[in-house]
C-alpha cells in the first residue's frame, strides 16, 4: 500500500497497512524553522536549505531526507508563498530569532523599529504584521474594515482573488506532485468565515459586531462566503483531479470552551460552512471529478461545535487539540469516530513535547494511537505545530514511536 491508498483508506474508516504520518501536509501540521534546524543537526543531516515558507508562523518546509526518515504520507499543494513569485522563486539569506541560517522569499523586506520590534509594510506603506523584539511570530496589526460601520462599506471592500497565473502554477505544481510521488497531496484553500471576519474587523470588534450590529456581522460572513463559492470552480477545476483533501480553516475554539456559543455558531457561521462545503461535493460531481475530503483545521475546544461541523459537510478535523476542556481521546473517538475523521491529536505540543523525556513522548504516543486508530479514520500528527522549544530529540521519539505503534496496531 502506497502512501495515496494508505490515507484514503483510512479516510474512508477503513485501517490502512499502518496509520499514516503527516508533517507539513498544511501549515498547522508543520514545523517552526528554529526547530527544524535543531532537528537537523540532531540527525546529522548537512546541506539542504530551511525554507521558511510560512512568515507569519516561521514555518520550514521539510526536506525530503526528513519526510523519508518519519515515513510521511501527505505532501501540501500551498499557495504560493508570501512575497515569492512562482514562476520563478527566489530567496534571500535571513537569520531566525534564535541566529540560525534560513532563507525566506526576496520579497520578504520587514522594517525594524529602535525597539527591535519588526513589521510588515503594505503596498500603501502601513505596518499590517508585527513580530516584537524576542518574538517568534508576526501577528496581524492593520484590520482594513475596522473602522467601517454600514453594510454598505462591507459590500465595497474588494476581496482579493485567484489569477490565473497562480492557478496554472498550481494545476502544474499539483500534476507535478500526483504523477512523481505516491503521497496523498492536500490542495490549501483556506475557506475561513469566522477567521476571516475577525481578520478584516479585528477580534474584538467582529465580536462585538455578533451582538450589537448582528446584521453587519451576517453581511460580512455572507460576502466572504459567496467570494470563496466564486473562487472554487476555478481553483477544482485547475487542480481538483490531483488533490485528495482540500484543507479550510476556521479557528472556532479557546482552551475552555467555543469562542462562541453553539446557538451564536449556528445562526452565523454554520450557514456560510455548509454553503462552502457542500459546494466543493456539488461542484466535484458536477465535473465528474473525485470529491476531496473536507479537512477544517478547527482550534482549541470544539467538542459541543462537532456535530454541526459534520452536519455542514467536514470530513477531517484538525488539529485535535486534547489538552482543551471536553477534548478527551476516548470521548471524541466513540462519540464522532464513525461520521469525521481525526487528522492530529498525536501528540499535546502545549504540555508533553516540550517538556517530557523521550521514552515519555513515546508511551505518549502509543496511548493516543491505540485510542485514535482503531476502524480507520485516522491520520497521526502532533497537535498543531512544532514549536521552537520542542526538543529535536522528543521530535523523532514522537515519528519514531508513530511509526513503530502505527505498524503494531494493525498486526
Amino acid at each position: 500500500m502506497n502512501s495515496r491508498e494508505r490515507v484514503l483508506t483510512a479516510l474512508r474508516h477503513q485501517e490502512p497497512d499502518r496509520v499514516p504520518i503527516d508533517l507539513d501536509g498544511m501549515r498547522s501540521t508543520g514545523i517552526m524553522a528554529i526547530a527544524y534546524n535543531r532537528l537537523k543537526a540532531y540527525l546529522g543531516l548537512t546541506g539542504g536549505e530551511t525554507l521558511v515558507y510560512d512568515l507569519m508562523q516561521q514555518l520550514a518546509h521539510p526536506e525530503p531526507p526528513v519526510l523519508e526518515r518519519f515515513g510521511v504520507d501527505v505532501l501540501p499543494l500551498p499557495t504560493p508563498s508570501w512575497g515569492l513569485d512562482p514562476t520563478n522563486p527566489a530567496w534571500k539569506p535571513w537569520t531566525l530569532p534564535d541566529g540560525s541560517p534560513a532563507l525566506v522569499p526576496s520579497g520578504f523586506n520587514p522594517l525594524q523599529d529602535e525597539r527591535g520590534d519588526w513589521f510588515i509594510l503594505d503596498d500603501e506603506g502601513r505596518a499590517t504584521y508585527r513580530m516584537p523584539a524576542g518574538g517568534l511570530y508576526f501577528d496581524q496589526v492593520y484590520h482594513p474594515l475596522a473602522e467601517a460601520t454600514t453594510i454598505a462599506e462591507i459590500e465595497a471592500f474588494e476581496l482579493p482573488g485567484v489569477s490565473d497565473e497562480e492557478l496554472a502554477w498550481l494545476r502544474s505544481e499539483a500534476q507535478r506532485l500526483y504523477e512523481t510521488t505516491d503521497k496523498a497531496i492536500m490542495g490549501h484553500f483556506g475557506g475561513n468565515i469566522l477567521e476571516g471576519a475577525q481578520g478584516l474587523r479585528g477580534w474584538e470588534q467582529f465580536m462585538v459586531d455578533l451582538v450589537l450590529e448582528p446584521a453587519l456581522a451576517q453581511a460580512l460572513t455572507q460576502k466572504l462566503a459567496d467570494h470563496y463559492v466564486a473562487i472554487l470552480p476555478r481553483y477544482l477545476d485547475a487542480v481538483g483531479e490531483y488533490i485528495q483533501i482540500i484543507q479550510m480553516g476556521d479557528d472556532l475554539g479557546t482552551q475552555q470552551g467555543p469562542q462562541l456559543s453553539p446557538a451564536m455558531y449556528r445562526k452565523f457561521i454554520k450557514p456560510c460552512h455548509r454553503q462552502v462545503y457542500q459546494f466543493v461535493k456539488t461542484c466535484s460531481q458536477d465535473t465528474g471529478k473525485p470529491s476531496p475530503y473536507i479537512f477544517l483545521h478547527t482550534c482549541g475546544s470544539i467538542y459541543k461545535l462537532i456535530p454541526d461541523l459534520i452536519e455542514a459537510g467536514v470530513d477531517v478535523l484538525n488539529p485535535v487539540q486534547i489538552s482543551a476542556a471536553d477534548m478527551e481521546p476516548v470521548r471524541l473517538k466513540r462519540e464522532f469516530g464513525r461520521d469525521v475523521s481525526f487528522w492530529g491529536g498525536g501528540a499535546d505540543t502545549q504540555h508533553v513535547l516540550p517538556t517530557a523525556t523521550p521514552e515519555q513522548v513515546r508511551e505518549h504516543v502509543r496511548q493516543l494511537i491505540e485510542i485514535f486508530a482503531p476502524g480507520g479514520g485516522y491520520v497521526f500528527c502532533q497537535v498543531h505545530n512544532i514549536q521552537a522549544n520542542v526538543p529535536p530529540e522528543n521530535v523523532v521519539a514522537m515519528f519514531d514511536a508513530a511509526l513503530e505503534f502505527s505498524s503494531s496496531h494493525v498486526r
